[in-house]
């Protein structure tokens, strides 16, 4: 059973930083793409980032690129999200999900297994 736990959120001023961990384990980590998602109420769920299995490519969403940066570390499953200059439209609860399509998907349908979530809200 595929597990992901996030960790990471909270309430940070417009302007601020936070770092969001997603802690996996029940398969290879290593073999898989890792990809971070956001809904914020009222709307769907949308791309926020992927990275390949073995780290050396990623993709962003127009929203967040020169913002946000996700990388992983697979001795510790692990992956990340530094999301720096957040603004109030940040807000939302942010996802970790993995997938076992080849490359950095985008699409949520390209992933299996999903967090439960973390609360990320920025004031202005």
């Amino acid at each position: 059973q595929v597990q992901l736990v996030e960790s990471g959120g909270g309430l940070v001023q417009a302007g601020g930083s936070l770092r969001l961990s997603c802690a996996a384990s029940g398969r290879t980590f290593s073999r898989y793409a890792m990809g971070w998602f956001r809904q914020a109420p009222g709307k769907e769920r949308e791309f926020v980032a992927v990275i390949n299995w073995s780290g050396a490519n990623t993709y962003y969403s127009d929203s967040v690129k020169g913002r946000f940066t996700i990388s992983r570390d697979n001795t510790k499953k692990t992956v990340y999200l530094q999301m720096n200059s957040l603004k109030p439209e940040d807000t939302a609860v942010y996802y970790c999900t993995t997938g076992t399509a080849s490359g950095v998907p985008s699409a949520p349908s390209m992933f299996d297994y999903w967090g439960q979530g973390t609360q990320v809200t920025v004031s202005s």
